[in-house]
């Protein structure tokens, strides 16, 4: 290679000693680290056959595991390049190429299907479609092509292309398109019954340095890609990965690599495969000189990969990589041949065919196992697809799938409509969950699948931040007040940050000084007036997959909580409602796989038919961007269509904490805090108000709150369209990541009555009212926080299901006269008020 550095330095062959002391860990089925990990990778000789016989044993556990004791699957597959444009340059691939190459910057949808169709008619049942990183990024001619079919990019053309084949063919797509944030990963889950995208390594050197394989490729940095594995474990899709072997990384690096897969695959459960491939160089490019990578060494790593992943997680070595070392490589552990097509070429190596499906059958044979085809997304995620699968591939998975969730080699592969059916929604389950959890409470103290749905709880404890409090200084308490009674919206600012800190954590004189000073603002700002709203939640379902760690309100559907209400039962609350004297319905739900793309609006409709005069005060952030990626449109034009069929505002919900470091902890699959804040800004573009939350007092700290509150005040400066803060102290006593001994219980009356004192400070001239939660409080909390700056007690809601589930002890309804006496119990008057204060978006306060 011209300019290359020395790609692989020189590595120290381990001591026999420590060789044997990793080869007796591995054979007891201890849990190796990256150090006996990168030894065992050194195993040559007899050492070699001691690894993979213990590879061996823990590839038939798995197996047994899984259900499938004895069999080795693969899959009947064509190979659908869909461009092989890309805006990277790595070192090694000739599958990527120049426009000038060409015919077109991409295949045409009647190519896509000309492929696909040909596949079906073979037999096959997956489409992998694979193409370059984002090619209209680093060439016009993409962008143009794109264009000029109305694509606003490569991601959009797959969606489209994915629908197609469903439709047209019933091949389940399998998509690989590099690099992919949070939001696109969610638009094309429904699409999709798998993705993938090869880690490849995470030796961050191979990608920074100059003659690196992956030098001047910004999809391959290892962060990035990591991050990606992240997120596709967050959104629930099924998911492929792996490394390359031998392309410059030493031993440790490739170690690195594995575990950094390993602690996802513990961590959200969503890996499928992994996918051990070896470097095989090739003309023409800037590796060709570059030695492939030796098969012993990728036996090697095949089996301390599969010593690595846990059960559930397949272990595949590309066969027609391999030469005539197929026994090899089932002797070190696979369990799968991976994609192999009767019908297309491997695109990305072309010049080693597929081995045909019986001479797979006859090496799968030849060490004592049955080969069997799988489908695209692997059998225990085909048998619970409810809970990784999208609800409009449901029938296309069915189609093709066997009673044990791998292929029905007799099934007929043929399209199926995609979109999902007409017809309404029926009101199913423990529909009457909204009043029955005052009286009779709850099935049980968690959902039916405590164990699996949140991911490994022992990986997650690593992850909590740390939780001690910085030292407070007596001058900075004193700046901090001083600040309070003189600029109280500087204690924002960065420059501040100490001062704000020792604020948060004041306790005792200052304290009661802090609360004093928030409560004489309350009365210069909004007056002595504590208002509150007459309305009415409506939980329209509680089935949910997320797996927010914090959240006791999401059931499966057959846990016998669950319950989904029709678009006319949810009408039918709003009516008693109003005949009960409510001005707002507030309606958020889980993210029901089964809810139908129209729901959303079709309930707004219903609400404003019925009652033409109700505010419609409903959606989090969260919902909203799933149900704009499940509709396959932008965040925009579902917010657009939900404000013209009545919507009024949103809740500032699913905020929790807006730091990604404890929003990982706290949930698995939800939106990151910048979608949050994008959701949120754009709400308030389009004319439609929120509030601002804040979920307190569980794996995080005071640092976190400042940062949280400075987002917020941002936000509010740029748009005017915050009505109000509210404060929502955790409530654990059925919040699983607290049953896991991973969260604290709750904040302390010192927390709450500091967060919303200082959140009535430091929000001043942004956000003109603070809300408390009688419903997480209680009476007397609420009194003392409404005496400490808060100045809004919520709403009668009538019925609350979220908290109740979680185990608040403080009742699901209020009517006005019980909210008037709780403001009497804080010493002032008490008044109704709008669910947004009389208060217009852009208006400023």
């Amino acid at each position: 290679m011209a300019d290359s550095v020395s790609i692989t330095p020189p590595e120290q062959k381990p001591s026999p000693s420590a060789m044997r002391r990793a080869l007796k860990r591995a054979e007891d089925g201890v849990a190796l680290d990256v150090t006996e990990s990168a030894v065992l990778l050194h195993a040559r000789d007899e050492d070699l056959d001691r690894l993979l016989a213990a590879a061996r044993r823990v590839r038939d556990a798995h197996l047994a595991d899984q259900g499938r004791s004895g069999i080795v699957t693969y899959s009947s597959s064509v190979f659908i390049p869909l461009t092989r444009l890309c805006r990277d340059r790595c070192h090694y691939c000739t599958f990527v190429t120049v426009p000038g190459k060409l015919p077109a910057p991409y295949l045409e949808r009647d190519e896509v299907l000309e492929i696909a169709r040909a596949g079906a008619a073979a037999g096959c049942k997956e489409a992998l479609f694979t193409l370059g990183d984002r090619p209209e990024d680093r060439w016009p001619q993409a962008k143009q092509w794109l264009e000029e079919r109305g694509y606003s990019s490569t991601l959009d053309y797959v969606r489209a292309s994915a629908i197609a084949v469903l439709e047209e063919t019933g091949l389940l797509p399998h998509l690989n398109p590099g690099v992919l944030s949070w939001e696109e990963l969610q638009r094309l889950k429904p699409v999709a019954p798998s993705l993938g995208m090869m880690l490849e390594t995470t030796a961050e050197r191979l990608w920074s340095e100059k003659g690196g394989p992956h030098y001047g490729s910004p999809d391959k940095e290892p962060a990035v890609r990591l991050r990606v594995l992240d997120d596709a474990g967050r959104v629930g899709v099924p998911f492929t990965t792996g490394i390359l072997v031998g392309i410059g990384e030493t031993r440790t690096e490739r170690a690195e690599s594995l575990h950094a897969i390993r602690q996802r695959a513990r961590q959200y459960r969503n890996v499928q495969e992994i996918i051990v491939q070896n470097f095989r160089a090739k003309p023409d490019t800037a590796m060709r000189e570059h030695a492939d990578a030796d098969i012993t060494d990728l036996a090697a790593t095949v089996a301390v990969g599969r010593l690595l992943m846990p059960p559930g997680v397949s272990v595949q070595a590309p066969p027609n990589l391999l030469g005539e070392q197929h026994a090899l490589l089932l002797r070190a552990g696979i369990d799968d041949w991976g994609g192999v097509s009767p019908v297309t070429p491997d695109h990305v190596n072309p010049e080693r065919p597929w081995p045909r499906v019986d001479e797979l059958a006859e090496w799968t044979a030849q060490a004592g196992f049955d080969l069997r085809e799988r489908l695209a997304a692997y059998p225990r995620y085909v048998r619970d697809a409810d809970k990784w699968i999208d609800i409009r591939l449901h029938p296309h998975v069915t189609a093709l799938a066997a009673a044990d969730g791998l292929a029905d080699e007799q099934a007929t592969v043929e399209g199926h409509e995609w979109q999902e059916p007409d017809g309404g929604l029926d009101t199913t389950g423990r529909a009457d969950l909204h009043s029955a959890i005052d009286t009779e409470g709850r099935t049980g103290d968690r959902r039916g699948d405590f164990d699996s749905v949140y991911g490994d709880w022992d990986a997650l404890r690593a992850q909590v931040p740390a939780q001690g409090a910085p030292e407070r200084l007596d001058a900075d308490v004193r700046a901090g007040l001083r600040l309070a009674a003189d600029y109280p919206g500087a204690l924002l600012d960065e420059t501040h940050a100490d001062a704000a800190m020792a604020l948060l954590t004041a306790d005792g004189a200052a304290l009661e000084t802090l609360t004093r000073l928030a409560d004489e603002l309350r009365a210069d700002v909004v007056g002595d007036d504590i208002t509150y709203v007459v309305n009415r939640n409506i939980n329209f379902s509680n089935v949910c997959y997320v797996g927010c760690r914090f959240c006791a309100f999401a059931q499966r559907e057959r846990d016998t909580d669950a319950f989904r209400l029709s678009v006319d039962e949810v009408a039918a609350r709003a009516v008693e409602a109003s005949a009960a004297g409510a001005t707002e319905v507030c309606m958020q739900g889980g993210i029901d796989p089964k809810l139908p793309v129209g729901y959303y609006a079709d309930i707004v409709r219903a609400i404003k038919d019925a009652v033409p005069d109700m505010h419609v005060h409903a959606f989090s952030p969260m919902e909203i961007v799933s149900a704009a990626a499940k509709a396959g449109v932008s965040v925009e034009e579902w917010l657009t269509e939900l404000r013209d069929a009545g919507l009024g505002s949103i809740p500032g919900t699913a905020a929790e904490i807006l730091d990604d470091d404890v929003r990982w902890v706290l949930t698995k699959g939800k939106l990151p805090a910048a979608t949050w804040i994008d959701v949120v800004s754009t709400a308030h573009r389009l004319g439609v108000p929120s509030s601002s939350t804040m979920m307190y007092g569980h794996v995080d700290h005071p640092g976190h709150w400042l940062g949280h509150l400075r987002v917020l005040s941002r936000i509010a400066g740029e748009t005017g369209g915050f009505t109000e803060f509210v404060g929502l102290p955790f409530v654990h006593h059925n919040a699983p990541i607290y049953l896991a001994g991973v969260a604290r219980p709750g904040p302390t009356m010192r927390d709450n009555r500091a967060v919303h004192a200082f959140a009535r400070l430091g929000l001043h001239g942004r956000i003109e009212n603070v809300q408390c939660s009688w419903v997480k409080l209680g009476d007397e909390g609420t009194a003392r926080v409404l005496r400490g700056g808060a100045n809004d007690i919520g709403g009668t809601l009538m019925e609350e299901t979220i908290s109740r589930m979680a185990g608040s002890e403080h009742g699901s309804s209020r009517t006005a006269a019980e909210l008037d006496h709780l403001a009497t119990l804080a010493g002032r008057p008490s008044r109704q008020r709008s669910t947004t204060y009389g208060h217009r978006v852009g208006a400023g306060v």
